[in-house]
């Protein structure tokens, strides 16, 4: 009405450009971890890991180029928070990774072995119990013996061993590829007979 005017100016901040995040997935166990990183980066920009709502280490520090979180234990999904310090301006990165842990096989004891006298049938070496859908390989030292016995879920037996050894048994899941040393071992010895003389 009285013809007076004002005017105001607004400043549009931009985001942080949006990347990928990379890496997850399973491992064993009381194993390492696995690596989760980001496909990109800008300089001047910060990146927060995030486990679910929760923050996963320090954040990290644009590049220009790729990031690697590290290797991460903790299951969860995780994802990747973008900040812009100067203007405080967030995004969420593009997709997540997922971190699971897989069971290594149960630990069972090793059976049998002990001595026999030289040209006998030998002595048998088994293992105490066994989980289905795992594999055990039967070792002399580090020599592998026989082929894989796959897991029934009770006792096995990896049959009559003739060879002079410690014997040990090493289980391996095939899906995962998580693998556990069974407890002890089964030491097989060979008893020399007489010596033979003229009736």
């Amino acid at each position: 009405p009285t013809g007076c005017m004002a005017s105001a100016n607004v400043t549009v901040n931009i985001l942080p450009s949006l990347y990928s995040v990379t890496g997850g997935g399973g491992y064993c166990t009381g194993g390492i971890g696995v690596h989760i990183g980001l496909s990109g980066s800008n300089s001047g920009i910060s990146y927060q890991l995030m486990n679910g709502s929760t923050s996963a280490g320090s954040p990290l520090f644009g590049t220009g180029g790729v990031l690697d979180f590290g290797l991460q234990t903790a299951a969860g999904t995780y994802t990747v928070v973008a900040t812009n310090t100067t203007t405080g301006c967030s995004v969420t990165m593009s997709g997540s990774a997922t971190v699971f842990g897989n069971p290594v096989p149960t630990i069972f004891s090793v059976t049998g072995g002990g001595s026999y006298c030289s040209g006998g049938t030998g002595v048998a070496a088994g293992l105490s119990g066994s989980q289905s859908g795992i594999n055990y390989q039967l070792y002399n030292g580090i020599t592998p013996v026989g082929g894989l016995v796959a897991g029934t879920g009770s006792a096995i037996s990896f049959g009559i061993q003739t060879a002079a050894g410690s014997y040990t048994v090493a289980a391996a899941n095939p899906s995962t590829g998580c693998t556990s040393n069974m407890s002890g071992s089964a030491t097989v010895a060979i008893n020399p007979l007489p010596t033979a003389y003229s009736v």
